[in-house]
């Protein structure tokens, strides 16, 4: 089997580690820049060409698309799918999870606990959004923020409104989230492969800093989940349709907090934290569903 890591930069660890397992497990494995494809489309049906070769030959994708190019990496993805080459992570489902608000509204619909969170078009009446939330401090996110940029904590009502204020003249969207103090700048990220949560690390933010992104210079170490815990990690992976995942979770006084579900999840962190070879976990799942996918066919042909 032929398999295709989408990713931008084969030297980065996650590059690196998926196509290790693809090898390991006796597959041919290679790495496609997704913004180096062409997108054709014709009577003949939709194909993908890199570097002047059209790929009729792959038989399964394993998506890394960055949030900066969610948009032709997402159309990419989809060609694949039109194709008949599985993904390994539905393109629709990457678009879900990459619009900050509409990934929100579809926990809230689902009934996953999370901080509770304000959106509005009209700014100029900050206060009345505040007041959704409660009293300050609060946190306010660019909806186009990842990594833990583009997050700030407003101390006061005073400090949020000024935020907010300031994100309006630069025509910027934000959304308001309620501060889980009790956190103490820590969240925790499960991930989840086809429907199992198979590696899950606690993330502590450095002295100072209440956001626990390892991007920003926070700590990891492994950590067993709460059946509670578990359990909101898979309700919010499944409500955005993702077979694979990194779920973050805060630990509050009512239970675990959905604060985002991650499409392209980084492995470096979570394998280093627990041990686990979750490359390989992503590779099983690929033979599985390409197995499955494949059966209904020879039924036919025999």
């Amino acid at each position: 089997m032929k398999i295709a890591v989408l990713s931008r930069n084969p030297n980065l660890y996650s590059t690196k580690r998926l196509i290790e397992a693809i090898e390991k497990k006796g597959h041919e494995g290679c790495v496609i820049d997704h913004l180096k494809c062409d997108i054709i489309m014709d009577d003949n049906g939709p194909s993908v060409f890199s570097k002047g070769e059209n790929l009729v030959d792959i038989d399964a994708v394993i998506p890394r698309i960055g949030a900066s190019v969610t948009f032709y990496g997402t159309a990419v993805v989809r060609q694949f799918e039109m194709m008949n080459v599985f993904s390994a992570v539905d393109s629709l489902a990457i678009t879900r999870s990459r619009d900050k608000l509409r990934s929100l509204q579809i926990l809230s619909r689902s009934g996953v606990k999370m901080p509770k969170t304000a959106f509005t078009n009209y700014s100029k009446e900050e206060n009345k959004v505040l007041k959704h939330i409660g009293e300050a401090p609060v946190v306010i996110k660019l909806l186009e923020g990842t990594q833990g940029l583009g997050v700030v904590l407003a101390e006061t009502n005073k400090a949020a409104k000024s935020v907010v204020e300031a994100f309006d003249s630069l025509k910027t969207r934000v959304i308001l989230q309620e501060f889980i103090e009790e956190a103490g700048g820590a969240d925790i990220r499960a991930f989840i492969v086809n429907g199992e949560v198979v590696g899950a690390m606690k993330r502590q933010g450095k002295e100072g800093e209440f956001r626990s992104n390892l991007h920003r210079g926070g700590q990891a170490n492994i950590i067993k989940l709460s059946r509670e815990e578990k359990s909101s990690a898979l309700s919010a992976a499944k409500s955005m349709g993702l077979a694979i995942a990194g779920v973050d979770m805060l630990q509050s006084k009512r239970g675990p907090m959905v604060l985002e579900v991650n499409s392209s999840p980084g492995l470096e962190g979570i394998e280093k934290a627990t041990g686990v070879d979750i490359a390989g976990k992503i590779v099983d799942y690929v033979e599985q569903s390409v197995a499955k996918k494949r059966r209904p066919k020879d039924k036919v042909k025999a």
